[in-house]
């Protein structure tokens, strides 16, 4: 059922649960995802098969391996292709464990030939022992350059001590660039300012990949996915779980917040529905107590 609810002033989008769904590759579901700890983060087969129809369906490649390379778990991958074809594979590369706070870094793989083989792993971020994770890459087919959304939190802030305000830093956000089809990266910088409401806690980017709508009023813009949380301004000690999304009108050099849906909502993914007007779908993980994933629409670009 859908329902609207406001907090610390926000109007959010009506949360609508429906059937769980999960990505089709190749015409196939992928398989949900092996229990904790992670012995390989993903493998080449859901590359190859989604990416690449020069590479055989079943053809498998392992693409990061846990305890390989200086990193004792690897999670949050994320995969996208670039202009010129290369397959780029992002992941938080954490040093000391699985959790998610701690030393961790932002790594990418890249395949240059449909994801058989893949290079080095190259950091993209690492700031000490903090924590820099949460990769969001997007394409923006109009330039060639990929933009990489990502957050950083002190290492020493945990999520629940975030959350609960108890610790000096908070959750940021970044953006880095690439013009070489993802060879090299810019230096981070930050764009908290303009894509998180100073009341909110924690925040991710992603997990996945943004898009550029293609059709309607708002085509060419860039949307990412992201989820927040904040406190309930009725009960401060509830904490509002929600999802959001960031935009950029002018090809990633500055990005703004867009629509909250909430409550209940936290990762998610967009895409953009084949009506040729530039509808998009935000499909979320939900924490309504129905076992179900939750989806709600955007007919303004992700504005609302």
């Amino acid at each position: 059922m859908a329902h609207r609810q406001r907090t610390s002033g926000r109007r959010h989008a009506p949360v609508k649960s429906e059937a769980d769904l999960l990505p089709a590759v190749a015409g196939r579901k992928i398989p949900p995802a092996p229990p904790r700890p992670f012995a390989r983060l993903f493998s080449a087969l859901v590359l190859t098969s989604a990416l690449s129809a020069a590479a055989p369906v079943g053809e498998q490649t392992d693409v990061y391996i846990s305890g390989q390379d200086g990193y004792h778990t690897y999670r949050i991958p994320a995969v996208i292709r670039a202009q010129n074809g290369a397959l780029l594979a992002f992941a938080g590369g954490r040093k000391n464990g699985g959790g998610d706070g701690g030393d961790i870094d932002l790594l990418v793989k890249r395949s240059t030939d449909g994801g058989r083989t893949w290079s080095a792993q190259q950091i993209v971020w690492d700031d000490a022992t903090n924590t820099c994770g949460n990769p969001c890459p997007v394409l923006d087919e109009s330039t060639g350059t990929l933009h990489l959304l990502l957050t950083h939190n002190l290492g020493t802030d945990k999520e629940k001590d975030i959350v609960a305000r108890t610790v000096r830093g908070s959750r940021t956000v970044w953006l880095a660039s690439s013009t070489d089809h993802g060879v090299t990266w810019t230096k981070p910088v930050e764009i908290t300012a303009t894509t998180k409401d100073p009341s909110w806690t924690w925040y991710a980017t992603g997990p996945g990949i943004g898009i550029q709508i293609k059709h309607g009023p708002h085509a060419g813009r860039l949307v990412i996915p992201c989820d927040y949380n904040n406190n309930d301004s009725t009960d401060p000690k509830k904490v509002i779980r929600g999802s959001h999304a960031i935009f950029s009108d002018n090809h990633g050099r500055t990005w703004q917040l867009g629509g909250t849906i909430a409550p209940g909502m936290n990762e998610c993914q967009v895409a953009e529905l084949f009506d040729g007007r530039g509808t998009l779908l935000m499909d979320m993980r939900s924490y309504l107590g129905r076992s179900v994933r939750a989806q709600s629409r955007s007919t303004d670009g992700g504005a609302t």
